[in-house]
């Protein structure tokens, strides 16, 4: 008789442990119940353009005219800190694990004799013999994206103003010679917007406008407005 009941027990236990799971269950599901909502996913109130990718702002290089002159030597120098434990600056001063920089700027890319310049750069100078003002700033921005396989391991400096003020200390270190371009108002901030876009639709009224000024160019009578859209 005691065994039977053991087994009851058993049973009962076991059918209790059920009973509990299916009541937590659907206790559960009824207090934590979520509806199916009407669309999928959230919405993300992100204005395209008009080629519906995301307008990219146009960087222009530096307009070294206006910037040269106002340049913070004191920052170009302090920014040159970074560079020291490669190079040296002073005339005549010995090449370290990359070359002497002293007369660098407007100079030849393979600027001093005897240092092992990269195969990078050797074949670099065959379409960019110089360092321009230009050159410069772009390899200093990103060696290695800009001349890859160069042996400078120096990640760049992405800052422009910090750049042009380093550019600029360079050039007073044995390069005062290379003139100052004149300021180039197409790299002068809004130049990119006064641009045309390429593709973009023309501004209402300005094809009328530019064949009224040809007619009156050629003597001819201005052409009605109308006519442009026939």
């Amino acid at each position: 008789m005691s065994g039977d009941l053991k087994w009851n027990k058993i049973m009962g236990a076991g059918l209790a442990t059920v009973f509990v799971i299916l009541v937590v269950k659907e206790g559960s599901a009824f207090i934590y119940h979520n509806e199916t909502p009407e669309k999928m996913g959230y919405f993300v109130d992100a204005p395209e353009n008009a080629g519906g990718a995301a307008a990219e702002e146009a960087v222009l290089p530096p307009d070294w005219g206006t910037l040269l002159p106002t340049a913070d030597l004191a920052a170009g120098e302090a920014a040159f800190a970074r560079c020291k434990s490669c190079h040296t600056v002073n005339a005549g001063g010995a090449n370290g694990i990359g070359p002497n920089l002293y007369g660098v700027v407007g100079g030849p890319v393979i600027h001093m004799a005897g240092f092992a310049y990269s195969d990078a750069l050797q074949a670099h100078k065959v379409t960019n013999p110089t360092w321009t003002l230009d050159e410069m700033d772009l390899f200093l921005t990103a060696p290695a994206r800009h001349i890859p396989g160069t042996k400078m391991s120096f990640a760049g400096i992405r800052d422009t103003a910090t750049r042009v003020n380093l550019i600029a200390w360079l050039r007073s270190q044995g390069s005062t010679g290379m003139a100052i371009p004149a300021p180039d108002p197409a790299r002068q901030p809004g130049a990119a917007a006064a641009a045309p876009v390429e593709g973009a639709a023309p501004v209402a009224g300005a094809e009328p406008a530019a064949a009224d000024a040809a007619a009156a160019a050629a003597g001819a009578a201005p052409a009605p407005a109308a006519a442009a859209a026939n």
